[in-house]
């Protein structure tokens, strides 16, 4: 597994540098300077949230270098400690569920927004982690409630799309009302985009785009996976009475306000895969594209990959992206890409010439420290001759601790950007 296994982190390390969001921002904030100069706005604010805040602000300050304005950056612990900005006030906050320091950043964002006119340009740098760490709970909630019902859905293994669906209506901020606090200063967002089909409504929730899901939609996300019971009662009245029309829907796509944002996509997990596919080429061997939209539970996935693998001729990478789910019903330590390299691993057993990355581009999965693990034929048979039962660990949803005592965690620390999840697979 060693040489394989070297060669795919050298990959995936490599892909990180060449999709950097620094010079995505960098390159496309020239674009706002240019704006802001010819039409003599009188004030510039910048204001970057997400687990890529810190280095797209970089990139930003960069490009405006000549001009003078005080921007936020709002981020996930530990995501902006290698980065220099002098023009950004720097927050962080948790991720995935929100904190207090989250709301606390979020309530500063909102000051600054509110105080917006038509004079003013405003510059959104947004990326994926941008709905947990921008955070503003609508009036009759607590934080707490929003934590709990944000927790519920995630285990409960909702999608991206279902939970922000429920989020932007439990949300003061969130489903295109940012761009209605800001109206009527123009808006121009530049975003990173870390969900399937570069969807602008979901990315972040959508917060300065128009949202078209309604308060019985976000209820019927929670009939399906039959959270009633358990959700916080202020969750599901705030949501009921929103859906009698005695609290306001998120803004509309008919609303005016939307004719001053324009948002602009910088990066996505499709320019992530091409460009992994390019790496591959170029050292030689054949790559083949199995998704762009890899869904569905994680351990599901990790089955499919394997008998896609089996299958696939010798020298050949298959890679393949996306954001898959996991039920949570085990009480053990993982994260999405873990659980399906594990499940890979199973399939895999015995197999010779396999070898799998799956990994978080942003340097996370799940609530750990590792960005994801990379196995091979040999993962679940070695891990049989030390006592330990792989598919007891799979089935405790506890692949963090399997690979933890095998071998095989990824590590890489924060990145610095993110474009959802990728596999890379080596058959030779």
């Amino acid at each position: 597994m060693k040489s394989s296994a070297k060669m795919l982190e050298n990959i995936f390390r490599t892909l990180l540098t060449h999709i950097k969001p620094d010079m995505l921002a960098e390159m496309h904030a020239k674009k706002i300077v240019n704006k802001f100069l010819a039409e003599k706005y009188r004030t510039l604010l910048p204001i970057a949230f997400g687990k890529a805040a810190a280095s797209m602000a970089e990139g930003f300050e960069r490009a405006s270098s000549e001009i003078e304005y005080s921007g936020i950056c709002l981020t996930k612990y530990e995501h902006s400690k290698n980065s220099e900005l002098k023009k950004f006030r720097v927050y962080e906050a948790a991720h995935p569920l929100p904190d207090q320091n989250g709301v606390a950043a979020t309530s500063k964002i909102i000051n600054c927004i509110k105080d917006a006119d038509k004079d003013t340009l405003v510059a959104l740098l947004i990326s994926g982690g941008g709905s947990a760490l921008l955070v503003a709970p609508a009036e009759v909630l607590s934080l707490e409630d929003k934590q709990a019902a944000s927790d519920l859905l995630m285990k409960a293994g909702a999608d991206i799309y279902e939970l922000n669906t429920v989020r932007k209506h439990l949300s003061a901020i969130k489903g295109g009302r940012l761009a209605q606090l800001a109206h009527p200063a123009k808006v121009v967002s530049l975003i990173l985009s870390d969900v399937i089909g570069d969807r602008l409504d979901t990315i972040a929730s959508g917060s300065v785009y128009p949202d078209a899901t309604t308060y019985n939609d976000a209820i019927e996300v929670i009939r399906k996976y039959d959270l009633h019971e358990k959700m916080p009662a202020r969750v599901l009245e705030l949501l009921y009475r929103g859906a009698e029309g005695l609290v306001p829907e998120t803004p509309k796509q008919d609303m005016t306000l939307f004719n001053d944002v324009k948002n602009i996509i910088i990066g996505s997990s499709r320019m992530l895969i091409d460009s992994a596919k390019k790496i591959v080429e170029d050292s030689g061997m054949r790559a083949d594209i199995f998704s762009y939209e890899l869904v569905g539970e994680a351990a599901d996935a990790g089955r499919i990959l394997a008998q896609r693998a089996k299958q696939s001729s010798s020298n050949t990478c298959i890679i393949s992206g996306g954001e898959t789910t996991v039920n949570v019903k085990g009480r053990g330590l993982g994260g999405r890409n873990m659980e399906l390299a594990l499940s890979f691993a199973i399939e895999i057993k015995g197999s010779a010439g396999i070898t799998l990355l799956s990994a978080g581009t942003d340097g996370t999965d799940g609530p750990t420290d590792a960005a994801g693990a990379i196995v091979d034929g040999n993962t679940v048979a070695n891990a049989s001759a030390a006592g330990i039962d792989a598919q007891a660990y799979l089935d405790n949803n506890d692949s963090y601790n399997f690979f933890k005592k095998t071998g095989g965690l990824l590590i890489t620390g924060p990145t610095g950007t993110n474009l959802m999840d990728i596999q890379i697979i080596v058959v030779k």
